[in-house]
């Protein structure tokens, strides 16, 4: 479920790259998808009538010239029998036309090679000239010929057909058939509505089901927007309710893992800022303090005044440490965090780093034991400088976690199949709790830790780590303690 928004006020804004594409004109958005998608469907359901328009068309004029051209042929090729003389002939036409079963629905036209209704069965005027190309065809090229045009008395769209009569190859006569094709062209335009009907069911149901769907793109884009401008206001950790498993749930998935991500960072800068402001307020107390009481000559005894100027020195350090740590943080920030990679002694450095140490753990009562379990090791790449702050901040935090048991354990060995260095440093303290291991190496991460520290030190040591090509693994050992394990290549990566 969606959280409520924060209540505190936010301190520091974000600008969300996103945002602007997020705020689209809702109204614009759906207009323009209606119109792009109706516009597509109108052209195809246009084009759709248009065509079925055209083929139902042809095939009722193909299907009604073919059987005039077939009752015609049957009839002249009957006539041409009958041919032999004039009288004979017109005896015949007159019985025919007078027995005629399709006067309903046909006038049968009997013309001469002059193109002369002699006869027919509307009782045209005997002597008129129908002019149609067909009769000509018919006359000169002996063959079925069609004709489709207006009549020039009714103007009614007629379709005619004439077929000639030959005898001894010799053309005696024209039989034509001649229909009217309102009933044709009605049953084409009833289809033709038809179509245009379903075509505008169609569209309507694509319109219904594109709102629909708009909608269903719109709101979650609406919540989404609503949210990111919450977020850029400062309301971090708001989530955004998820109901579809698609692309717009993998963005709200996005959205609220950044808006996770975002709450998180700032508490932690928070925490950071108040560690940081605990941790710089604490050495400048102490500073300021013995700094004033040396310059007021209170303190007259040699001493005294040797022990406020170790605090001094000690303070200061601790300081310059602080300092050095966010440097580092921001060239990783910045992407300016480099590394001066040589040929380097890895157990020369560790061993003095160990010294180093075990002389200062014995004023604080630790000990430190150490074990060279590697053998003779060449020269591996890394950073010399770097190196010692790895090793210094691990035996530093080690010290500080180790608790009552005062025992730090450091050993280094060497992984042959592997080809890499192992590095081992564990105290026996508490350990760390399973809930912060994941997040130990995170920046400004100190979870439930009540030790000083700013939380960058391990997370500067990882960076480093991981530019050598090596790793950096954090994890409770057993019997108690922490273990902290480096690896480093004994080869350059590119040679390996």
């Amino acid at each position: 479920m969606a959280s409520s928004f924060p209540k505190h006020r936010p301190k520091r804004r974000f600008e969300l790259p996103f945002l602007s594409w997020l705020n689209l004109d809702h109204q614009g958005l759906r207009r323009r998808w209606m119109i792009n998608s109706l516009t597509a469907i109108l052209l195809i359901m246009v084009i759709m009538v248009v065509a079925l328009a055209m083929l139902y068309s042809s095939y009722c004029y193909s299907s009604m010239r073919s059987g005039l051209e077939s009752k015609a042929k049957s009839a002249s090729d009957f006539f041409s029998s009958y041919a032999t003389d004039e009288s004979t002939y017109l005896s015949m036409a007159n019985y025919y036309i007078n027995d005629f079963d399709d006067r309903d629905k046909l006038d049968l036209q009997f013309i001469n090679t002059r193109g002369q209704i002699i006869l027919s069965s509307y009782g045209l005027t005997a002597g008129g000239t129908p002019g149609t190309n067909d009769i000509d065809s018919a006359i000169t090229n002996q063959t079925v010929s069609s004709w489709v045009g207006r009549n020039p008395d009714t103007n009614e769209r007629i379709m005619a057909v004439s077929s000639p009569i030959i005898y001894n190859g010799e053309v005696r006569g024209v039989m034509r058939l001649v229909t009217s094709l309102s009933i044709a062209d009605r049953q084409i335009i009833v289809m033709v509505l038809l179509a245009m009907a379903v075509a505008a069911v169609i569209l309507c149901l694509v319109y219904i089901v594109n709102i629909y769907f708009i909608r269903s793109i719109i709101e979650p884009i609406s919540r989404i927007t609503d949210t990111t401008r919450a977020i850029a206001g400062g309301s971090y950790g708001i989530q955004i309710e998820k109901h579809y498993n698609d692309e717009i749930g993998s963005l709200i998935d996005a959205i609220n893992n950044m808006s996770t991500k975002i709450s998180e960072t700032e508490r932690m800068k928070s925490e950071f800022i108040s560690s940081v402001s605990h941790e710089l307020r604490t050495p400048l107390t102490a500073i300021n303090g013995w700094s004033e009481t040396l310059l007021t000559g209170e303190i007259t005894d040699e001493e005294s005044v040797r022990k406020g100027l170790s605090i001094i020195v000690s303070e200061g350090k601790r300081l310059s440490k602080m300092v050095e740590e966010l440097l580092e943080f921001s060239r990783i920030e910045d992407g300016r965090f480099a590394l001066n990679v040589e040929p380097v002694d890895i157990q020369a450095e560790f061993e003095d780093a160990v010294f180093t140490y075990r002389q200062f753990y014995r004023q604080q009562n630790i000990r430190l034991e150490y074990t060279d379990r590697a053998g003779e090791l060449d020269p591996i790449p890394g950073d010399p400088e770097r190196l010692r702050q790895v090793f210094s901040n691990v035996l530093d935090n080690a010290a500080k976690h180790g608790g009552e048991n005062q025992l730090i354990q450091a050993d280094l060995s060497a992984d042959r199949e592997e080809e890499m260095v192992v590095i081992r440093i564990r105290d026996h303290g508490p350990g760390v709790p399973e809930k912060d291991l994941p997040h130990v190496k995170e920046m400004f991460y100190k979870g439930s830790s009540k030790v000083r520290g700013n939380g960058i030190g391990l997370a500067v040591c990882d960076e480093i780590i991981t530019h050598l090509g090596g790793t950096l693994d954090i994890s409770n050992a057993p019997g108690g303690g922490c273990l902290v394990e480096i690896r480093l290549p004994m080869t350059p990566p590119a040679a390996q």
